[in-house]
Order: C-alpha cells, then structure tokens, then sequence
C-alpha cells in the first residue's frame, strides 16, 4: 500500500479502478454513481489519507478539473436538439434566468442567516448552488422515467444551467476582489464574457461542424480534432475573458448538435465514454480534498440551509417560470422536486474556496462541504423518492415494452393486432403506402415512410418501445433499420427474420454480425414463408398451459404446423421466441403461435417460399 501511495502513476491508475468500481456497484444496485464515488473518495481521502489530489497533482489539480468539466459540458450540449425542446423553451428559459436568480436569492439569506457566512461568501454559496447538471440528472432520469416534456426540460437545464450558475459564481467573486467600482467591474465583466462566450462558441461550433461536414478531417482523425479544438476553443475563449471558458463550450456543442448535414453520434460515443471516466475521477478527487472536521463544523444549520434550497428555492423558481409553458400542476411539480447539484458545483467550489481564504474571508473553509452537502443531500433525496412522487403524480412515461414492427404485411399485421388484444403498444412503419393503408383500416398505428429518416426521428414517439422486429421484405434496407436502431435503443433490442439459406460465394453472405440478429421465430422463419404460410390460411392463436395443458399436450396437439411466436408470462411480460434465445415455457404461461392449417404443416413448405423478395 505504501509503494502506491508513493508512486504518482499507480496512485492515478487506482484511482481509474475504483471509479469504474464505483460506477459498477451503482450500475448493480440501481444508485445514482455519485453516491459511491463520493463515499470512495472519502474513504480514500480524509478517512485513511491513501489519496492526497494536492500533493498528486500540485498546481495542476485545478488546470485539469476546469479541462475536464468542459469535455463533460461539451459531450452534454452535443446532446440538445433544438428539436426536443417542442415549445419547452420558454421554460428552459426562464428556469435558467428567473430560476437561477431565485434560488441565489433564496440560498444567500439562508446561508448568511443559519450558517453566519459573511455575505459576500453566502453570496458566493448561493451562486454556486443555482447549478444542477448533467452527470446526475441524466442517471435520474433513466430510474424515474419521466414523461418526454419533463423529461426534455429537465435535461436541456441541466446542461444550460451549468455554465451560467458558473458564471454568476464568476461575477460574484469579481465584485468581492473588486477594489473599487464593483458594480461596473462586474457589469464589464458579464457583457464581456457573454459577447465571448457566444460569439467564439458559434464561431467554432460552425467551423469545426464544417470540417467535419465536408470531410476535410480524415475518419480516424475526426474524435482527437474534436476534442483539441474544443479543449483550444475553451483555454482561448479563458484568456480573453476569465472564467468564459464553460459557455463558449456549451454554445459549441449545441450548435454543432443542431448543424443540417453534420453526423455527430461516433463523436458523441466517444466523448460519453470520456465523460464516464472524467466524471467518476472528479469526483473521487474532490471528495478526497474534503476535511472530516470541516462537515463537523456545519451542524444542523445545514440542513436547514439545504430544506430552504430543496423546498422553498426550486419550487418558487419553477411556478415562476412557468407562466405560457403549457406544463400543468403535476408536471410543475415534479419539476419541483427534481433538481440534483453535480460535478460543475463541487468543482468551482473547490476552486473558489481556495482564492477565498487567500483573501482571508472569514469561514471560507465553509464553502466546499456545505457545498458537498447540498450535492450529497440532493441526490440522495431526490433519487430515493422521485420514482414515488412521479408515480403518485402520474407523470412517469409508460415502462418502453411495445414494439416498433419494420414492414406491414398481412402476417406483420396479424401479429400486430394480437398484440394490441393484449394492450401492449405497437408500430408498423413501413415505405409501402399500400400496407400503410391496409394497416390504419385495421386501427393499428402506423409511420407511413422510412424509420431511420429525420423526419421519423423528429415525428415518430418512441417512449414506449422497447423492441424492434424486422419484418419486412426488403433485404437492402433491412440492415440499416436494425443498425439504426441498435444505436438508439441498444444491443440486443432489434430482431429480424432469417434471410434463408447462405449464398454459396463468400462475397454474397451477410456479415456474421449481421447473421445473428436474423433470429426471429426459428430458423425457418423467412419473409416468404411466414408470407406463404398465411397465404395458405394460417392464423396466430394464443394457448394457455396449465396443469391440465402442459407444454407436450401443446406440441402434441399442434406439432410442426405451429411457428411459435412469442409468449406471455403471469406477469403479462412478452417474451419474443428467437433462435438463440429461448426461455423455459410453465404453468400459468401462454404460447402465441401461427399456426397452419391441419392440411398444410410447416415442414411441406416448398423450398421456394423460404426467401423473401429482393425488395
């Protein structure tokens, strides 16, 4: 442990297992990951004094966090889709203008009053807990499952409001170590950064979209270009205004997000998985600075401090903001309740604290664990009780286990249908108006046109599709709807019908990769004979197994003239037939099958009927 200590190198690396530790633990037990990582870095820090970032780091420590919240504020502007926010923005808008103003004048008094900071350091506590952030705000969402427009709003703040909570915290350290004139030091300061911020983050978000756009960086090139430049654009954008750095990034990101023509998912792959590691390390090194003494020193009043921010500061800013957001009661208040600090806060707390004391400002040794505590507090709460209170306000988004089905042929439409008998949700999308129309006759919901387009991405819901079946005849575009759709909803979650038997030459077979996912039903199971099979009068039937009707009196009863499908557990929970994949069929459950005609078994399908059309 000793030889650890000492070596700077494997002190770094340790750190790196324990933060990807910590993200696995809360990945296991279903925790936000800061609640882990805060507990190592305490550990780790002021409990056994194994990880000291001071002396591991130097002068450097702060260079480095500042890099590191900017990568992470880039990766999460990268994400705001102008598009998502579907007549949100007034209230994004206002929750980070008139909210953020609210909870600094809230949290001031209540740190100046409670905890006896002097003002201008309560001032300073107040502007740095305005932010929430990204890195704890999206893992919420993920457990409590909002619906979209919460969802959405609480998002696009999340990432809108770091940089201006970190800019008012900017502001007002400037009119505190401003001598004389602070007011219009501040005021210069302010328009300064916000010309700057703007200004420079277009700029650069419209240069680098267009390199990439047209090609002008090579493909292996494309994420380490990113990544400097913006990491370029950020220190440049801090020299000409202290502290503008965080906003340059931030507009960076969103207008490159919302570029036409500029594909931005493998730079956003890339920049997660970075942020997944900046992350889980700034916070154990932050955690690790903290002084147990210090926390002591805080006694109840902080929670009284913390109850006035969670309580009375978030629910004022959001009822505030609300006027012509369309939001009703319930979503308002669960907005109210929703509003965890991150990364952003614990990072410019530590890096005001320091400038702080230099100044010899009473309890400034204050700042960073109430700061910490309002982090801690907030998550904690918030993460233990949202999923309750979206339930008990029923705003939660339906649980995403319906099906969006590729192709509207007569068999996707029987399955359709028997799927909707048992109210689960479904989608047939498909280019073909003639199965479109066929479809809607039917009542089943439909998106006439290509699935991966943009218009599908802006217009098709899928907050309530967990799966999606390749059904349709067309063998050109088959794979790009499952790739597509692997990205977006994950591996594993798209399924498709074998495609026959192999082409003999090898530069005529579909990629192994590819080939697995042609697993739906059973090995037989092409377009052309499902097609075949209901040509012939075959029909979807679901049959219960009891004690009575066991699974061999199922097989014995329909034999090979039944293509199973898929089947439903007492849950109610479906569970798609694949080749790979089976699951063991009980008592209680039901086997939806095709099942053809007693004249016309499965295995006399004619060789011919087993390959779909080239379509």
């Amino acid at each position: 442990m000793e030889q650890i200590i000492a070596n700077p190198m494997a002190m770094l690396v340790a750190v790196g297992i324990v933060s990807i530790a910590c993200q696995y633990l809360a990945f296991r037990l279903k925790l936000p990951a800061i609640l882990p990582l805060l507990l190592a870095g305490l550990t780790l820090g002021p409990l056994t004094g194994v990880l000291d970032p001071d002396a591991l780091f130097g002068d450097l420590l702060f260079p480095l966090v500042s890099l590191a919240v900017a990568i992470i504020l880039f990766e999460g502007a990268l994400t705001l889709k102008l598009s998502d926010l579907a007549g949100h923005g007034t209230m994004v808008r206002n929750l980070c203008t008139i909210g953020a103003l609210v909870t600094w004048l809230i949290a001031t008094p209540a740190a100046y009053y409670v905890l006896g900071m002097p003002m201008q350091l309560a001032a300073l506590f107040g502007a740095i807990v305005t932010v929430t952030g990204p890195t704890v705000i999206v893992p919420m969402l993920r457990t409590v499952r909002p619906n979209t427009r919460i969802s959405n709003i609480l998002r696009w703040e999340g990432i809108v409001i770091d940089p201006i909570g970190a800019l008012l915290a900017v502001l007002v350290y400037e009119y505190i170590v401003a001598a004389q004139n602070p007011f219009e030091h501040s005021l210069v300061l302010l328009l300064k950064v916000v010309v700057i911020g703007f200004g420079l983050g277009a700029l650069m978000g419209y240069f680098l979209g267009t390199l990439l756009r047209k090609n002008w960086v090579p493909h292996y090139l494309r994420n380490t270009a990113v990544l400097t430049l913006m990491l370029g654009a950020y220190a440049a954008s801090d020299l000409m205004a202290h502290e503008s750095g965080l906003l340059t990034v931030t507009v960076m990101g969103i207008w490159m997000a919302n570029m036409k023509g500029l594909d931005v998912d493998d730079i956003l792959e890339f920049k997660e998985t970075l942020s997944v590691l900046l992350i889980s390390a700034l916070f154990i090194l932050l955690a690790a600075r903290l002084e147990l003494y210090t926390l002591a020193q805080l006694g109840w009043g902080a929670v009284l401090v913390l109850a006035a921010i969670m309580y009375i500061a978030r629910p004022l800013s959001v009822f505030l903001s609300s006027p012509g957001s369309g939001l009703n009661w319930r979503e308002l208040t669960m907005l109210s309740w929703i509003a965890p600090r991150g990364i952003v806060a614990a990072a410019v707390s530590a890096l005001f604290a320091l400038k702080m004391e230099s100044f010899g400002i009473p309890k400034s040794e204050l700042l960073v664990p109430m700061v910490f505590l309002v982090i801690i507090g907030t998550v904690v709460i918030q993460s233990l009780t949202s999923k309750s209170v979206a339930k008990l306000l029923d705003v939660r988004a339906p649980y995403p286990n319906g099906f969006l089905i590729f192709g509207g042929g007569k068999f996707a439409r029987m399955l359709a249908k028997d799927l909707i008998n048992k109210e689960v949700p479904v989608r047939i999308a498909d280019t073909n108006w003639d199965t479109i129309r066929q479809a809607r006759m039917e009542n089943i919901p439909t998106y006439y046109g290509n699935p991966i387009s943009e218009h599908a991405s802006l217009t098709m819901d899928l907050s309530t599709t967990g799966k999606v079946l390749v059904l349709s005849p067309y063998r050109q575009l088959n794979p790009l709807v499952t790739y597509h759709f692997e990205h977006v909803l994950g591996d594993g979650t798209v399924l498709g019908l074998s495609e026959g038997a192999q082409a003999g030459r090898a530069s005529h077979q579909v990629s192994e990769d590819y080939a697995k996912k042609l697993e739906l039903f059973s090995e037989n199971a092409t377009y052309g004979r499902l097609a075949s099979l209901v040509a012939k009068g075959a029909t979807i039937r679901t049959t219960g197994l009891t004690e009575e009707f066991t699974l061999e009196d199922y097989k014995e009863t329909y034999g090979s003239r039944a293509t199973r499908l898929y089947a439903v557990d007492p849950k109610g929970k479906i569970h798609i037939n694949t080749v790979s994949h089976g699951f063991e069929l009980k008592e209680g459950w039901q086997v939806v099958s095709l099942v053809a005609p007693e004249e016309s078994p499965v295995n006399s399908v004619s060789a011919s009927d087993s390959s779909p059309p080239a379509g």
